[in-house]
């Protein structure tokens, strides 16, 4: 008996992390039909992710959890033989996640071969630790620029950049400066033409895959350039110069609360050789185009954060006692576990309706067209209304769990810790509602919008009413924007960007349920419209949670 017990227990030596974990082992894709009915009703079809979805659910949740709390990314600035090379050192196991994820899953090949981005986004979803989702993210915007606007030379990047060539490259994106943050216009990098070359002269404040890029997007203001975000233009900077010397210097790694997996530094350029990439004048409209993919990147990756923790939770709840019963027969549990799936299911709709028309107009040069700056607008719209859903789903997760929740060593409290960085990374949540109204005021964008969703609206039959409710929230919302000055405008900008982001959440429910036939998630967009416009839950929604908190039944 005694060696059998020591056989089974040799066998799940391996296995220590699902002591921390309920969902350890879990197919993250399988058991999540609301993806599975997403991707269908935009693609026609649920791509074969189940592969990636057993890898996340198992080797890359421990890989991530234990880089973020045991071994994080270390600057090595000198070599054994003196000579500075500013690399940074990953985990090992990191190192071969990053490669399979790229290599074997093809994560940043669908946008460039026969998928679409839906592909590229639903794979971030599933990986959804924000640190290593990051690496891929600035890398596969390098790849999105010199695909885009790049000349030969820096298109040859592409194939190592996406994974079609070994070894594979990594890229970056550089533009925060301490200064400015998020305003571009007040950079002060300097780019100086010199013997035919372009030097760089400044430095950057946080600078995302440092130690890893091969090849960096970075913003610089040619010397003589107007003030302001215009004058700024768009340059690549590679890690080696021409002569094979090292082209810049890391400074320093940042001490951060969460996203560990992904090295964040600082970069001083000192005369640093650099790439023109496309039109100097167009060199902001670049900048801003490359952050749509990012921010893309950061709604779909906060969704996926908050999945992982109420799947964590669900778990839980399954299995913990109190009071007598479990506390899934409890009905504020049920409650608990309704909203943040309701929250999480609506916020999933919104950002692949984001996604769905990015996709339609990536290829979209300046000037561009209506369509791409409707697409811009969702961006900005998703980007927000998923931060907040992730910060709120992990932090209910968390106290779901009690005391225990609030313990590092278990993996719930990083998911929240997580969460935290998706409203400020690429642009805070004041940063959106301001571009939003940029678009919307200087693009009509909100005129595009209107006529696609009132198309929506309108090929909805079996559930209209629902839909119809929150396109009154839409055009009540636009209306009332019509009739305030700007500045008041501006002071309702976030509250605007959440009731328009709530109402196509809404809409796109209804729509999923209409054409798939799935009355579930005409259930969900009900819920949703009830939380998130009405005002709260009607009477007999207990009963309703019941039907939609186990997704592998959705």
């Amino acid at each position: 008996m005694i060696g059998l017990l020591m056989t089974q227990d040799i066998e799940n030596n391996l296995d220590v992390y699902g002591f921390l974990s309920n969902i350890y082992g879990v197919n993250v894709y399988d058991v999540d039909k609301p993806l599975q009915r997403i991707l269908q009703h935009f693609l026609g079809k649920s791509p074969s992710l189940h592969g990636l979805g057993g890898f996340a659910g198992r080797d890359l949740l421990e890989v991530t959890d234990y880089v973020d709390k045991v071994s994080r990314p270390r600057h090595i600035m000198w070599d054994v033989n003196g000579n500075r090379v500013d690399r940074v050192w990953l985990n090992p196991a990191e190192r071969y996640a990053i490669e399979k994820l790229v290599l074997d899953f093809g994560i940043n090949k669908p946008p460039y071969h026969s998928g679409s981005w839906h592909e590229h986004y639903a794979m971030g979803f599933l990986v959804s630790d924000p640190g290593l989702y990051c690496i891929i993210t600035i890398t596969i915007q390098t790849a999105y620029a010199f695909h885009k606007y790049g000349d030969d030379e820096l298109r040859r990047y592409v194939p190592r950049l996406i994974g079609d060539e070994r070894p594979i490259g990594f890229g970056a994106t550089w533009f925060t400066e301490i200064q400015g943050g998020s305003d571009l216009g007040a950079n002060t990098t300097v780019a100086k033409r010199d013997s035919g070359k372009w030097r760089l002269y400044g430095d950057k404040y946080f600078a995302s895959g440092v130690g890893l890029a091969d090849i960096a997007l970075t913003s610089a203001r040619p010397e003589g350039g107007r003030a302001g975000a215009k004058g700024l233009a768009l340059f690549a900077v590679p890690r080696l110069d021409s002569g094979g010397n090292l082209n810049f210097i890391v400074r320093r790694l940042k001490e951060k609360s969460g996203t560990n997996s992904v090295p964040t530094g600082e970069i001083e350029f000192h005369g640093t050789e650099a790439y023109l990439v496309g039109d100097p004048s167009n060199g902001i409209y670049y900048i801003m185009e490359d952050l749509m993919v990012s921010r893309l990147s950061n709604a779909i990756g906060a969704v996926g954060v908050a999945r992982k923790a109420y799947l964590e939770a669900y778990e839980y709840v399954n299995r913990r006692r109190a009071f007598g019963k479990l506390l899934i027969e409890h009905p504020l549990v049920i409650r608990d576990l309704m909203d943040m799936e309701v929250t999480l299911e609506g916020s999933m709709a919104l950002v692949f309706k984001a996604i769905n028309e990015f996709d339609k107009t990536w290829h979209n040069k300046p000037p561009y067209n209506d369509h791409y700056h409707y697409a811009r607008l969702l961006t900005h719209i998703a980007k927000n209304v998923t931060a907040d859903a992730a910060a709120y789903v992990t932090r209910l997760a968390m106290e779901l769990y009690g005391g225990i929740g609030f313990l590092s060593e278990y993996p719930i409290e990083r998911w929240h810790r997580e969460a935290l960085i998706t409203p400020i990374w690429e642009g805070t949540s004041n940063i959106q509602a301001l571009d939003m109204l940029e678009a919307m005021t200087k693009k009509n964008a909100h005129v595009t919008m209107l006529n696609d969703i009132e198309n929506t609206v309108a090929e909805i039959k079996t559930y209209h009413g629902i839909a119809e409710s929150a396109m009154n929230v839409i055009r009540n919302t636009l209306q009332l924007t019509s009739s305030l000055s700007p500045l008041e405008v501006e002071f309702r900008a976030k509250d605007m960007l959440s009731l328009l982001g709530h109402a196509i959440a809404v809409i796109t429910l209804a729509h999923i349920a209409d054409r798939l036939g799935i009355d579930r998630y005409a259930l969900v967009a009900e819920l949703y419209l009830e939380k998130h416009l009405q005002g709260g839950y009607k009477i007999g929604s207990h009963d309703l949670g019941r039907k939609i908190i186990n997704i592998e039944e959705g």
